[in-house]
């Protein structure tokens, strides 16, 4: 880990500091929010009042509050959905991967079946025939991001079988399962934080775009998406309920794709000083 941290540059730390401030606020949503981000009234539609610092939104909900409570939903569906992606690419790649033959053909023409499918169109396709909800919006997205890590797991654990360790401990008696367990998943690891760290801006964004078609988790939830979408109708009169989500969208997918870029440039073994 202190290796990891000497070796990154500038734009790494600034991307690791942004998001630790974003991860904080996230965790402390209930003590930093100024106002209950679910009460609504008539009387604070589109207004701006003492004890609301951004005002309220086109519910009369304090617009800061849900803001903040946007980073925490937003960053669970991202996680989350990341997450399981995560678990079905790494099992269906390792196992196209380290046994091959017809089990990888048939693997890999699943892949390739997902891979075909625009993953836009494909998140909306499930999400319609699933209806929506959070879980939906965690599985639309899910489903839509394992096969392409599935195909760069595969890869690695293709070069990685014909290891001489690994090659060495299937000569001692190893299992198959003890093999990947303990010799070629660590080695993926690097890819696997790679892979992740980067999704997550994609799973992001997925989830701002269900959001707002209508797909996403329900309205009265805050999330970042959403409040984009309930805020275009009033984009004219007030630009915020649109700008100030849609910055914090940009922001977070931005921080998350360079920590991912310095993350790849720290792992990548044709650098001197790899792992």
């Amino acid at each position: 880990m202190k290796t990891l941290l000497k070796r990154m540059t500038m734009p790494g730390w600034l991307s690791l500091a942004g998001m630790i401030i974003v991860l904080v606020i996230a965790l402390l949503a209930p003590l930093i929010a100024p106002n209950n981000p679910m009460d609504t009234s008539p009387e604070r539609i589109l207004k701006e009042l003492d004890g609301y610092p951004m005002g309220c939104d086109q519910m009369g909900q304090c617009f800061l509050s849900r803001l903040i409570y946007g980073a925490r939903l937003s960053l669970l569906i991202g996680f989350a959905s990341r997450f399981a992606a995560l678990i079905i690419g790494l099992s269906v790649g390792m196992c196209a991967g380290y046994f091959g033959g017809k089990i990888d053909w048939l693997l890999m023409r699943v892949v390739d079946m997902f891979l075909a499918f625009p993953s836009l169109l494909l998140s909306i396709a499930v999400s319609m025939a699933m209806g929506s909800g959070m879980g939906t919006v965690i599985f639309a997205i899910a489903i839509v991001g394992w096969a392409e890590m599935a195909r760069i797991i595969r890869a690695a654990t293709l070069e990685l079988r014909s290891a001489e360790y690994v090659v060495a401990a299937r000569t001692l008696g190893a299992s198959h399962l003890r093999i990947i367990l303990t010799h070629i998943l660590p080695n993926c690891l690097p890819l696997i934080t790679v892979i992740f760290t980067m999704g997550i801006a994609t799973a992001v964004l997925s989830e701002a775009s269900l959001s707002f078609l209508g797909l996403g988790v329900d309205p009265a939830l805050p999330t970042w998406g959403g409040m984009v979408a309930t805020g275009k109708d009033y984009m004219l009169r007030f630009p915020g309920l649109v700008f100030y989500p849609g910055a914090c969208i940009a922001f977070l997918v931005i921080i998350f794709n360079i920590l991912g870029d310095e993350l790849r440039d720290i792992f990548d073994p044709s650098r001197k000083g790899n792992f």
